[in-house]
């Protein structure tokens, strides 16, 4: 039965190792949370590293056994993998530039190489159980190149990608030496997913404008495969929260520390020691709140929470001793013996206590600087049993898009902070109910449950759709058939494209002329007096009649427009009009105006824009304005427009390459036919082929083509392998 692998950098168990003896501590995470109920089914798997270092081979050999009953699979680092890919390139690189601190990212190319030695570890962990057909949810950017090194090893598998944390805009992201690398890796799962849209368009953009796939409605076509990009905001377990919040345990927590605060009014905050979560800041509105509203001396208290994390690295330290300082001056400068104006906690605190802070706090204050979702803020507001409490949130935060009754505010705006604590602080409370009952209802719905089934259901969607869009690779068993049938032929007829089918795409197109090994190519085919070669193709005809007019073969040019057979004359395949070029010539050159980098192609009885060397992004703007102007235009006046690879066309709707394909089917029958292209205008050429043609597209998207190709590579080797069997066969006859 298909298995669903989940993969990330962290098991949902650590790993702790005290006087020789191995123990296991469970997370109470909600990725942990979430991902229990699939994990725990049948065979399913979650592989990642357990957390600690384990030097004997035989304390490795022990843990792998007791996660394997759990259902786990880890993954062992080394050392230095753990400081140079974990510390390194996933916490001071990716990090803080997804983040946007980029004045702490670090280039170092010495942890990119150990950040992809290590998720190269990863891909040969899954690998070994992982089989066709299973479903691997990745998760998180310590493990961006993993979801194509699988692609490679598992072609047909579902790999979903989801991303935690933010997703920077493209003026940020290009920044990274690494950059096409790293997007090419994401770009191997099937779905990607972030918490937010803005995320998902961040991404897309740099998708368009740094590797050149361009998107509709999230759908990105990479050649090769469609990948679905979407925005899955992440939930919580939102019965536990509240289940927990009503436990006898967390009562008489409650109750303890409401002892020692007395009757003052509570602002919690809680937050991992991390740069982008905001902390001095928050605590410099809190100082500026106090000298603004002296009413409320002895009356609040700031109960904050701050999980250790990485306290011995140099710029989290320093975080740590700027933090001390701040709450020491607060409290020095407003507290008295009765009063402590902040309650500082450095540690953690088991689930029942953060539920009882969650049940006392009058104000939840979560003020990040940059969040991907921010699960405190949801989890407060689960906890709220009696309904009766105000949100602060920071609009960087993930959660700010789905929680707009919370208090919004700008985390740089210190002034705004300031006066959305006041309006917390004294808020009624009818208000604060209604507040947190639509913010309640929201949590509850779309639960953590809710974004693990959504999650899935999308990535189960995208496979059928792949399916339904895919077209057959021309593989070993696909390709015996066609050299077989092409070797017994006594007539050949082979349609071939030029641009993107027989030649790479150039910036200019008169870079693209045929070079010695595609002459040669064609030389060499068309000496086979069984083949009839026609080589079918949008450029002008006298770009065609210079670089090809001298080979035996026919020309179509202008994508049907101008016909040519071996060396008699061009025709015309019907009698058209250009009269319409004054009307429509105004409307591109105003885009070539605007456009730095674009340029128009005139041909006989065509126009074209181009924009390979027009901004990426730009291009693609301004391509979709064009078309709309030229489509309305055209229904007006018998005219067609066509997208091609970066040009838009306009001609007569008179003439299509099927068209003209189809008069040399009628005049020159075969025994074999087959057709090669790449682009929507091969499509009519496709589609006037006989039922046992070959066709083949050169990428593999929706396609009429019966079979694909990857590149122009693969269409010359098929060439070279076709005409080494002929002569095979020739000389078999001949010995005969």
């Amino acid at each position: 039965m298909p298995r669903t692998i989940i993969v990330s950098n962290r098991l949902p168990v650590t790993v702790l190792k005290k006087n020789q003896t191995i123990e296991y501590k469970t997370s109470e995470g909600g990725l942990a949370t979430g991902l229990g109920s699939v994990y725990k089914q049948g065979a399913n798997r979650w592989i990642g590293w357990p957390g600690i270092y384990l030097e004997e081979e035989s304390d490795q050999l022990q843990v792998a056994a007791d996660l394997q009953a759990d259902h786990m699979h880890p993954v062992f680092l080394t050392k230095t993998e753990i400081k140079e890919f974990y510390e390194g390139f996933s916490n001071e690189t990716l990090w803080p530039t997804f983040h946007y601190f980029l004045q702490y990212t670090v280039y170092d190319q010495k942890m990119w190489e150990t950040y992809r030695r290590v998720n190269q570890k990863f891909c040969n962990e899954v690998m070994k159980i992982a089989k066709p057909g299973d479903t691997i949810w990745i998760h998180d950017y310590q493990l961006l190149l993993l979801p194509q090194m699988l692609r490679e090893n598992l072609p047909d598998s579902s790999i979903g990608f989801f991303q935690h944390i933010p997703f920077p805009s493209y003026e940020v992201f290009r920044l990274l030496p690494w950059r096409e690398e790293l997007l090419n890796g994401m770009l191997g799962a099937d779905l990607l997913g972030f918490h937010t849209y803005d995320d998902a368009r961040h991404f897309l953009s740099s998708v368009s404008r740094i590797v050149g796939f361009n998107n509709q409605q999230g759908l990105i076509d990479t050649g090769k495969r469609t990948v679905m990009v979407d925005a899955f905001p992440m939930g919580i377990d939102f019965d536990k929260y509240a289940e927990v919040a009503e436990s006898e345990e967390t009562l008489k927590r409650e109750q303890t520390f409401r002892k020692a605060i007395h009757d003052q009014k509570i602002i919690l905050s809680i937050d991992r020691l991390d740069y982008s979560k905001g902390i001095p800041q928050r605590l410099e509105a809190y100082e500026s709140f106090l000298q603004k509203y002296p009413e409320f001396n002895e009356k609040v208290t700031l109960l904050m929470i701050v999980v250790p994390s990485r306290d011995q690295v140099g710029k989290y330290k320093e975080l740590k001793e700027e933090v001390d300082e701040l709450v020491g001056r607060i409290n020095g400068t407003y507290g008295n013996m009765n009063w402590r104006p902040i309650n500082y906690f450095y540690r953690s605190f088991p689930l029942e206590s953060l539920s009882a802070f969650y049940r006392m706090a009058d104000v939840g204050l979560v003020t990040p600087m940059r969040d991907g979702m921010n699960l405190v803020a949801k989890e407060y507001i689960a906890s709220k049993t009696n309904q009766l409490g105000v949100l602060i949130l920071s609009e960087m935060a993930g959660a700010s898009r789905e929680l707009s009754d919370a208090i919004l505010i700008n985390p740089n705006d210190q002034n705004q902070l300031v006066n959305a604590l006041y309006e917390a602080l004294t808020m009624p409370d009818e208000q604060q109910q209604f507040h947190m009952e639509q913010m309640q209802e929201l949590v509850k719905r779309y639960n953590i449950n809710h974004w693990v089934n959504l999650f899935m259901d999308r990535l189960s969607y995208i496979k059928i759709k792949q399916m339904a869009m895919a077209t057959t690779p021309l593989d070993t068993h696909e390709s015996e058939i066609l050299h077989n049938e092409y070797s017994q032929a006594g007539s050949r007829l082979i349609f071939l494209d030029y641009d993107g089918t027989l030649v790479g795409f150039q910036d200019a197109p008169q870079k693209a002329r045929p070079d010695q090994e595609l002459i040669g190519l064609l030389q060499k085919i068309t000496a086979d007096h069984k083949n009839r070669v026609v080589i079918i193709s949008g450029r002008d005809r006298k770009t065609l009649q210079d670089w090809l007019g001298k080979l035996d073969v026919d020309i179509i040019a202008e994508h049907g427009v101008w016909l040519k057979e071996g060396s008699e004359d061009w025709q015309m395949i019907r009698n058209l009009s250009s009269d319409w070029k004054k009307d429509i010539r105004p409307m591109m050159e105003l885009h070539v105006s605007r456009t730095p980098g674009s340029f128009i192609e005139e041909k006989d009885y065509s126009l074209v824009w181009h924009y390979r060397k027009v901004e990426k992004g730009l291009g693609e703007l301004r391509a979709r304005e064009l078309n709309t102007h030229l489509s309305y235009l055209a229904s007006n006046i018998n005219l067609q427009v066509m997208e091609g690879n970066m040009v838009i066309e306009i001609k007569n709707t008179e003439v299509n390459k099927g068209a003209a394909a189809s008069r040399w089917l009628e005049k020159y029958p075969a025994e074999f036919v087959m057709a090669i292209g790449d682009d929507r205008t091969d499509e009519d050429t496709f589609r006037a082929m006989p039922d046992k043609a070959f066709t083949i597209k050169v990428g593999n998207t929706r396609s009429s083509a019966r079979y694909y190709l990857d590149s122009v590579k693969d269409v010359r080797l098929l060439m070279q392998e076709i005409l080494t069997d002929s002569k095979a066969n020739s000389k078999l006859r001949i010995s005969a």
